[in-house]
């Protein structure tokens, strides 16, 4: 028998069913307004949330570290790979969430994998959020550890699901706020839930990082969770969305940590992240820090936008985050609302599965600092525009 896959029958397959994804070749910076294969767009589709992608002061920055340490780090982190750069980045993260160390990785789906595999393994149970991200349902199916679910947001299933649990080593994960649904966690209701049942929480907060809580500190402070209250809980943030850079990192307990550090393989076995890197996100840190009118200004953009797209034949999911999801339904609808939009100039992206349920395909609306009063008015004015040609 022929095992082999046929890729065009593949390939055809998902193209009927709206299903093919496709890449775009994008010229210069990212922002509001994106030059995509010659044409330029007004952009709705990254997560750049307080337009430091190509801020001077982080381009500045990681043009100095080039010169200073050169491009690649040559090594693992645990060989030779840790410099000086990537020292100030760790402390500079743990001083920025409040919690006492910090261990940064090269991406965000390596840190959820690696941490995952630290805590748990044959015989311990993780359990997960329906609609967490692919990484951490990645990294608790290869840990080994038993895999359970609980619905969306619904705490008190979780506390059904640890009340019945045996295990010797419990996990909970979680994204803080999800990203393509724009809604937040109950975090405090999971972390007092889990302190009772004596699991750890891992809190993916990549999208809710820079945006929320004070000085953009995190979804952990926005929910008022301290180390002191909470020595249970990780945070894993992503720096390549609201700072503007890239790589991520996992801060916690210094305990905790330093076993992460020893145990994660995919922090011990890969090269670490560009020194530049380290250095430019250090300089983002404190320009989050630091602008509070960029997260004053997403949330008045948020509100903008959610009134005028108020009576759309399109449901617009409750978020009070960047992140706002226009639920279409169908795979086909929604990529030709999405080629209805890029005819006038726009970039939203259709999402659907299996990156969302199916039947739920959407337009993922995402916002940025940068974004004005008058490219929110432009996006309602097409959607509108859309909405008529759809009924007509």
């Amino acid at each position: 028998m022929n095992t082999m896959i046929d890729f065009d029958d593949a390939l055809a397959d998902l193209a009927s069913q709206g299903l093919l994804r496709t890449r775009r070749v994008v010229d210069g910076p990212q922002g509001p307004l994106l030059t995509v294969e010659g044409r330029e767009f007004l952009s709705f589709c990254n997560n750049d949330y307080l337009g430091l992608a190509n801020h001077p002061q982080i381009v500045a920055a990681a043009q100095d570290a080039l010169r200073d340490y050169g491009v690649g780090a040559a090594a693992s982190a645990l060989i030779s790979g840790h410099g000086v750069a990537h020292e100030q980045l760790e402390h500079a993260l743990a001083a920025f969430t409040g919690w006492p160390a910090a261990l940064s990785f090269t991406n965000g789906y390596m840190a959820n994998i690696g941490v995952i595999g630290a805590l748990v393994g044959a015989g311990d149970t993780v359990v997960v959020d329906r609609l967490s991200h692919a990484s951490l349902i990645d990294g608790a199916r290869l840990s080994g550890a038993s895999l359970k679910v609980f619905p969306h947001n619904d705490v008190a299933r979780l506390e059904q699901v640890l009340a019945r649990c045996s295990s010797p080593r419990k996990l909970v994960v979680t994204d803080a706020v999800f990203s393509m649904d724009g809604d937040v966690a109950p975090l405090a209701a999971l972390a007092a839930s889990c302190a009772r049942h004596g699991a750890w929480l891992l809190v993916d907060d990549a999208h809710g990082l820079g945006v929320l809580g004070p000085q953009g500190r995190g979804s952990l402070a926005h929910a008022g969770i301290t180390p002191a209250q909470a020595p249970h809980v990780l945070l894993m943030g992503t720096l390549g969305k609201a700072a503007g850079v890239a790589g991520a990192f996992v801060a916690g307990e210094r305990s905790a940590i330093a076993w992460i550090m020893q145990r994660a393989r995919t922090y011990m076995f890969t090269t670490a992240h560009p020194p530049a890197l380290a250095a430019a996100t250090s300089a983002s840190l404190a320009i989050i820090a630091r602008d509070d009118w960029r997260r004053a200004h997403l949330r008045a953009l948020a509100e903008q936008l959610r009134a005028k797209l108020a009576g759309l034949p399109w449901t617009l999911l409750p978020s009070d985050t960047a992140i706002q999801p226009l639920i279409v339904g169908d795979n086909h609808a929604a990529r030709s609302l999405m080629q209805r939009l890029r005819e006038q100039g726009l970039w939203v992206p259709a999402i659907c599965p299996p990156t969302v349920p199916k039947g739920s395909a959407r337009l993922r609306i995402s916002l940025s600092a940068l974004h004005t009063d008058e490219h929110i008015a432009r996006l309602a004015d097409a959607l509108a525009s859309a909405a008529r040609e759809s009924t007509a």
